[in-house]
């Protein structure tokens, strides 16, 4: 019984989140939490993915150009998970979005004439927090 509770309290802060919940008419509140859950998941750990493409670029040889398209694909991820975010606990959420906001922000108040190995220097500790937060996420998500 507390199981379809909090499965219905899940589904229920999707629908007036992201609308996330099946249109099913046939489906149970148990089955539309768990699709929202499985796409938050989907989400998380593409996102995890390709900010471990970023974290990987090398400072040394890394052009702007590679930066630029390894965070675009960062933040797209994000506006995926963002989607997705009613499915997370307070903490998580909290987490997840503050590094994605730094990590944006640290982004765009880079020089414009700085170098691929400055930014990706700059940018090591934002990267790195959302790292960690994604990890925490897909962790407590049971994401595999």
């Amino acid at each position: 019984m507390k199981r379809f509770v909090a499965s219905s309290l899940l589904c229920a802060a999707v629908v007036l989140g992201a609308s996330a919940c099946s249109s099913d008419d046939n489906a149970t509140p148990e089955e539309a939490a768990s699709s929202a859950s499985a796409a938050l998941c989907t989400n998380l750990v593409q996102l995890k993915s390709d900010n471990a493409a970023l974290k990987a670029l090398n400072p040394a040889t890394a052009t702007k150009d590679q930066l630029k398209s390894a965070y675009d694909a960062v933040q797209n991820d994000w506006k995926n998970v963002k989607e997705n975010t009613s499915a997370l606990k307070s903490a998580e959420k909290d987490a997840v979005t503050s590094a994605a906001e730094n990590l944006k922000k640290a982004y765009e108040d880079l020089p414009g004439d700085t170098t691929g190995k400055d930014a990706i220097t700059q940018l090591q500790p934002q990267i790195q927090a959302l790292d960690t937060a994604a990890t925490q996420a897909t962790t407590a998500n049971n994401c595999r």
